[in-house]
């Protein structure tokens, strides 16, 4: 993937063990930002990348910072489009009780490659409504 660095000093996203499928994003941050309870701040990843046509980045929360903390991402998963050439920028909220602080090359969340498949549209006066569920909707098949 060609790719913009200009985080310097910052290692490009990276995967941490040989079977992770996210690479993690680093805060490409002159300054530390401290994030009270409820508040949330776009943090800059400090690159960008031009990603092949038919593929997409999809951005996730990190599971350590939602399970110790409770940071988790606005939009998570978030998705970079193939079309898209600015910076990579995390939408981080603080969902925890006590202030957060994220540091220049703290591990913010993580990236994975994924295809993407188009919807070709086929329009019909009805759908088969006999399954098992029908149009039965949320919550419809239990908690057990």
């Amino acid at each position: 993937m060609t790719v913009l660095a200009h985080g310097e000093g910052l290692p490009l996203p990276d995967y941490q063990t040989a079977g992770a499928a996210g690479a993690d994003l680093r805060a490409a941050l002159v300054d530390p930002v401290v994030l009270a309870p409820g508040q949330r701040a776009l943090i800059p990843c400090g690159f960008a990348m031009a990603i092949p046509q038919g593929w997409e980045v999809q951005v996730r929360p990190r599971s350590g910072l939602a399970a110790k903390h409770g940071v988790t991402m606005v939009n998570g998963p978030g998705t970079i489009d193939c079309d898209y050439r600015g910076e990579v920028k995390v939408p981080i909220i603080n969902l925890g009780q006590e202030p957060f602080g994220i540091e220049r090359g703290e591990r913010i969340a993580q990236m994975v490659l994924a295809p993407v498949y188009r919807i070709a549209w086929d329009v019909v006066d009805g759908l088969e409504q006999d399954t098992e569920r029908g149009q039965s909707g949320f919550g419809s098949t239990g908690t057990r």
